[in-house]
């Protein structure tokens, strides 16, 4: 197996289709364009739709109509256009429809900027449509995961026939590294509750309305089971060096990286720092949390927002320590010597910014 060297954006196109998506619908926007452009070269070759929307609320639409018809499809957008797409996904959830949604998050509020940013967490973790739904969310840190967790996007997806989205920075939407694929191409044949146009589906319904209210109630009851069921047995995470960690960082996505560079310098220089990154926002794994808690003395959310991974943070440990936070905004990035002269401030050790690293180290 050859690795190809390519942009996240890129990658998770090419694992899209090895995965069986045939159909993709979609509107470009700064840091997500890539992703509708290699889907314009590449679909059309491997037998799939691609369509240009008019707008990311027809995109989603367009979505809705494919995965009624029991196709693998997805789209691609970045704040702004996944707040488009709000009501659409769900309407998805509502009929339990399976897609899969790449969020290739840029600053905001508003038109913000199209730096880097992770300002959609709420947006996408806590469901920012309306209804009681949840949307299953992937958090990649490397272009090797946009590839690997897009592929398990479709599989999470179908099943639990629900949205699932694939969250990742434009740092990791742009940024190229060598990536494996499989090798072997899926192919997914269409589900039995799928509409797709024969004698044999024509009894079948794909709807989100329920006016009575009992019936409406049974069904949110229905989909807080499946939301139950995966928090179970769903979660992921990535616990490095933590084994007797006093001080666990926390982050996501390109943090993760820099928190990962800054935990082996912790290490070296004598301090137990581990790193803890989420990579199911939801379902979140608050059981590694939580098994975390029972010797780390302390907690660091770092993030490029204004807290929003935080809160999941502090309600997975509910008191049991203490959470620090350290946030960057509008397309900043926590640098590696803020978040280390963070952890030496926990650590009870202050060091000057000033000093060259090698003066600050001796002072360990």
């Amino acid at each position: 197996m050859h690795k190809q060297l390519m942009k996240g954006n890129e990658a998770i196109v090419k694992s899209a289709i090895l995965a069986g998506c045939r159909g993709f619908y979609g509107y470009p926007i700064t840091p997500a364009s890539e992703i509708a452009e290699a889907a314009a070269q590449y679909f059309p070759q491997t037998g799939g739709v691609f369509v240009q929307a008019e707008s990311e609320v027809a995109a989603i639409n367009m979505l809705y109509g494919a995965a009624a018809a029991g196709i693998r499809a997805m789209t691609a957008s970045s704040g702004p256009g996944i707040s488009l797409m709000q009501e659409g996904i769900s309407y998805m959830a509502g009929a339990e429809l399976p897609c899969v949604i790449a969020d290739i998050t840029r600053g905001g509020p508003g038109l913000g900027n199209i730096a880097a940013e992770q300002s959609d967490y709420h947006q996408v973790v806590k469901g920012g449509g309306h209804g009681n739904y949840r949307t299953i969310v992937l958090a990649p840190h490397s272009v090797q995961e946009m590839a690997d967790l897009t592929e398990l996007a479709f599989e999470l997806a179908d099943r639990y026939r629900n949205p699932v989205v694939v969250l990742a920075d434009g740092f990791i939407g742009q940024m190229m590294e060598p990536v494996e694929f499989p090798p072997r191409a899926l192919e997914h044949e269409p589900p039995p509750w799928a509409v797709t146009g024969t004698a044999a589906t024509r009894r079948s319904l794909v709807n989100s309305l329920h006016l009575n209210s009992d019936e409406l109630e049974a069904h949110v009851r229905d989909l807080e089971t499946k939301y139950r069921r995966a928090e179970q047995q769903e979660t992921r995470a990535e616990a490095w060096l933590t084994g007797d960690a006093e001080i666990v960082l926390v982050g996501y996505g390109i943090v993760g990286r820099i928190l990962k560079a800054v935990t082996a310098e912790a290490r070296a220089a004598g301090l137990k720092v581990g790193l803890l990154r989420p990579v199911t926002l939801y379902p979140f794994p608050v059981r590694s949390f939580q098994k975390l808690a029972r010797h780390a003395q302390i907690f660091l959310v770092v993030e490029m927002s204004n807290g929003q991974l935080l809160e999941d943070v502090k309600l997975a440990l509910n008191g049991a320590r203490p959470v620090e936070f350290l946030g960057r905004g509008g397309g900043n990035v926590p640098t590696h010597e803020e978040v280390l002269r963070r952890v030496y401030q926990l650590a009870g050790r202050v060091i000057d910014a000033n000093e060259p690293e090698g003066e600050r180290l001796a002072h360990v």
